[in-house]
């Protein structure tokens, strides 16, 4: 048995599992029980320990003013300038900023040429 206890876990959980429990010896099914109990305060210890840390974010993220709105709030802002920087939108922007330029240059020019000015340097 000390061979089978170098084992992986897997291995051993495996090994265990198709053993009757008539095929173990009394001294096997003793240490066998006593790693079960090990184990299972091992789990105990941990949940109590997840459950200290899970209180422990809850109290900091209460501290730092930090909610579910708040996280929402802030993926939204993130996501928004996200937007704003990409390709996309500064080519329209670029686009839409260019097409005003361009109308606003095509009516000054329509302007100027009916200005007096302009018929006096044309003439």
């Amino acid at each position: 048995m000390p061979d089978a206890l170098t084992e992986t876990s897997t291995g051993l959980c495996e090994s265990h599992l198709t053993a009757e429990p008539e095929d173990l010896t009394e001294a096997e099914q003793k240490e066998l029980k006593c790693e079960l109990a090990k184990l299972e305060a091992e789990i105990v210890m941990l949940r109590q320990a997840l459950a200290a840390k899970e209180r422990r974010c809850v109290e900091l993220k209460k501290k730092l003013a930090l909610t579910a709105f708040g996280g929402l709030r802030q993926n939204l802002s993130k996501s928004w300038h996200d937007v704003q920087v990409s390709n996309a939108y500064v080519k329209q922007k670029t686009s839409a900023a260019l097409s005003t330029m361009g109308s606003a240059i095509c009516r000054k020019l329509g302007d100027m040429k009916k200005s007096v000015t302009f018929r006096s340097f044309e003439g």
